[in-house]
């Protein structure tokens, strides 16, 4: 039994060192997320029964590009900063955490350039 309070306890132990900055693009990219998936839901509906033409005609605007560009950075990052949490707290082994966090950065980063090229594709018009 130590007589130290909890806060004697943790000084000395360092900073959670990114954790604010962490936790501050969780919030941020969360906020961002409402609007942008709002948008995308009408968006969807708007374009169910599209035909290819329409879409491309659609996002030819730069105005859907650019919300839509928006939309798969904020959702890809929120992701990314989602999963290390989890990766962080849940797996064990400094080994399988360190490949689960190259892992993760790589599919995300892969799967945020996919949706960038084929968003590019469809505003530049040649899709």
């Amino acid at each position: 039994m130590s007589l130290r309070s909890p806060l004697g306890r943790v000084r000395g132990l360092g900073s959670a060192k990114s954790g604010l900055s962490h936790w501050r693009w969780q919030r941020i990219t969360a906020l961002a997320l409402i609007p942008l998936g709002l948008w995308f839901v009408y968006i969807l509906l708007e374009l169910m029964n599209a035909d290819h033409a329409q879409v491309v005609a659609f996002f030819r605007s730069p105005c859907p590009a650019a919300l839509a560009i928006g939309l798969v950075v904020a959702l890809f990052y929120h992701m990314k900063l989602g999963l290390q949490v989890v990766v962080e707290d849940y797996v064990h082994g400094h080994v399988a955490q360190v490949a689960l966090q190259v892992a993760l950065r790589l599919g995300t980063a892969l799967g945020a350039l996919l949706a960038l090229v084929s968003i590019l594709k469809l505003s530049l018009g040649s899709a």
